[in-house]
């Protein structure tokens, strides 16, 4: 195991909140500075020498906790938060009320034009990884306990029943109806793998539309930086530790400016029975908790929600799958994390990434892109 030598970094209680996001963003150094949202961090942008004033909101929706930074007209937060309440409204798998619950309980439904695109790009995006990402996997995930915390370890042929119905294929997307939708009786959509992804995506375009330049969209972990710190520098985007004992609960810290940024992991979501570990990332070809070597995978890229999907789908590849999808892709870089304590990081970023000190000793790779 890496020798993991004691931290001198200090958390405090805002902190020790937003570690159970899958990433921190930190205002300034590792050491001097609390995550995005807290008062000690925001002082620190205030005294910055050009007075980027930075306005911050925090909701929860989606299921997690999110905070909104901009350097720019603090009415942008009102609407950015009534973006996010209305997507949530009309994507939720578990209000009855929204289209995809719709569509799920007819097996057909005609979406909006916003959620027909988004389905149809994360149909493109199952394509892509060849089904590691697959938006149907929603009845096994609810069949676990996940959505509902009502945690069970399914039997094999309640599985296999179950998978008769998991296959991005059968979604149905009629564009030349207006997304006219229909899926197989049985089968039911859940764009909770691309959704947080989108937003930020969405958010931050909404945000540069509207004369911002600087600015962070921390949805729950999934980031997206907005240009840089006010004073030019990057922002400081803390990587989670996969580690239960870590002592600060940051692998590593990557500079970023203008990209997203989003970490998929076993340590987010599981439960533990009979001595035996279950995660939420599930493999849709077999219908368990993927569980191919991997601790955690963070995507790195300008799309928000090709992270998102991306950072879920090479999980569930593992190692030399999600190596050799980089080498043949072009629009993002990971860090991948083994449970053999090695990481691997692409030469896209590997400058820019920095092990926090109890990690010193870990076996860094460096992934070139390529053949």
């Amino acid at each position: 195991m890496i020798n993991k030598k004691r931290s001198l970094l200090q958390l405090n209680s805002t902190m020790i909140r937003y570690m159970t996001s899958v990433l921190l963003v930190l205002s300034t150094s590792l050491v001097s500075s609390g995550c995005a949202g807290n008062s000690d961090g925001a002082k620190v942008l205030l005294s910055e020498k050009n007075n980027g004033i930075m306005h911050t909101t925090t909701l929860y929706a989606m299921d997690t906790v999110m905070e909104l930074q901009i350097n720019g007209d603090e009415k942008l937060l009102t609407e950015a938060e009534q973006k996010i309440r209305n997507l949530e409204k009309t994507l939720s798998v578990t209000d009855d009320s929204s289209e995809i619950a719709m569509l799920n309980q007819n097996s057909e439904a005609q979406l909006s034009s916003q959620t027909g695109e988004i389905l149809k790009e994360a149909l493109l995006l199952c394509d892509r990884t060849d089904g590691a990402l697959d938006v149907t996997i929603y009845p096994v995930l609810k069949t676990w306990g996940f959505t509902t915390g009502e945690y069970a370890v399914p039997d094999k042929n309640e599985l296999d029943e179950l998978l008769k119905f998991v296959d991005y294929r059968g979604v149905n997307l009629d564009e030349t109806q207006d997304y006219y939708c229909k899926i197989p009786k049985g089968a039911q959509v859940d764009l909770g793998s691309v959704v947080k992804g989108y937003t930020s995506r969405e958010l931050a375009a909404f945000f540069e539309e509207n004369g911002v330049k600087s600015g962070l969209i921390n949805l729950g972990g999934n980031v997206q930086c907005i240009g840089t710190k006010p004073n030019g520098n990057p922002w400081k985007v803390a990587i989670k530790s996969p580690y239960k004992d870590s002592a600060s609960g940051i692998f590593g810290v990557l500079d970023a400016k203008d990209i997203a940024i989003i970490t998929s992991g076993g340590y987010e979501r599981y439960f533990e029975k009979d001595g035996e570990i279950y995660w939420h990332i599930i493999d849709p070809d077999n219908g368990y908790p993927a569980k191919n070597g991997l601790l955690s995978v963070t995507i790195v890229g300008k799309d928000g929600m090709v992270c998102d999907a991306l950072s879920t789908a090479l999980f569930v590849k593992g190692l030399d799958e999600a190596i050799d999808f980089y080498k043949k892709s072009d629009d993002f870089d990971a860090i991948i994390i083994t449970d053999s304590d090695e990481v691997y990081v692409t030469q896209g970023i590997a400058d820019k990434f920095t092990l926090s000190s109890e990690y010193f000793d870990a076996k860094i790779h460096i992934v070139e892109h390529g053949n």
